[in-house]
């Protein structure tokens, strides 16, 4: 199964991107009425045969849509500082789209020791991740922000902030209500300090642990995500 990504592409505009159309009629060297599927990252999955090949506008014949693939009943964003080393917040990247994301922000704490990040090649790389785990909703990559800037934004969702500083907490396993809208913050690779914790809980986001095991930054926005879909799906 061929799935390609065109953000355009609707029943009134049934053609691939010039990227994709490359990547079908040159790479991959498909051909005239070859079956592939397409999705815009809005939700829509449609089957389609190609109609006419061509490099820069590859035009499909829609054979069947489902305007809501995948769709779940709860969202996920993760804020997290992104690490030292850029290929660490790639994988994390990558593996979340994998699991199901909605949106991921990155946060200029006051220990973070990367000060840059670039969002286009995260982006490309969420697009690649989303068509190989067969995705049909392309999550929203934020730019990196101030932690700030980012806990004093309102907002309806739960929200959780999970550090590794003595104090109340809660397993988030434990803690979360399945059908819900999830805000998690993780911190970078020394922590947040415990300013930033209790300015995020004056913020209304609960304090939380994800376990015994002291984690990476990756690894514990990683574990969040997954935590979410497991309690999600035992309902």
């Amino acid at each position: 199964m061929h799935l390609f990504y065109s953000p355009q592409f609707s029943e009134i505009n049934p053609y691939l991107s010039e990227e994709e159309s490359w990547h079908c009629c040159k790479v991959l060297r498909m051909e005239l009425n070859d079956e592939i599927w397409v999705t815009n990252g809005l939700g829509l999955l449609s089957q389609c045969q190609i109609k006419k090949v061509d490099l820069k506008k590859t035009e499909l014949k829609i054979l069947s849509s489902n305007n809501n693939y995948g769709k779940r009943n709860f969202s996920i964003h993760l804020a997290i500082a992104p690490t030292k080393n850029i290929d660490r917040m790639e994988w994390l990247v990558e593996k979340c789209v994998e699991i199901g994301i909605d949106e991921i922000s990155f946060l200029q704490c006051q220990r973070s020791e990367r000060k840059i990040i670039k969002t286009d090649r995260l982006k490309k790389i969420a697009i690649e991740a989303m068509k190989q785990s067969i995705k049909a909703y392309f999550p929203k990559i934020n730019e990196l922000q101030t932690f700030e800037s980012f806990v004093s934004q309102n907002n309806f969702a739960k929200k959780f902030v999970a550090h590794l500083e003595e104090g109340k907490k809660v397993l988030l396993s434990k803690i979360i209500k399945p059908n819900e809208n999830y805000y998690i913050l993780i911190g970078p690779e020394g922590d947040f300090s415990m300013n930033e914790i209790n300015l995020a809980i004056k913020h209304n986001f609960e304090p939380v642990t994800l376990g015994e095991s002291r984690l990476r930054t990756e690894t514990a926005g990683l574990m969040a995500c997954q935590t979410f879909h497991i309690v999600n799906q035992l309902t």
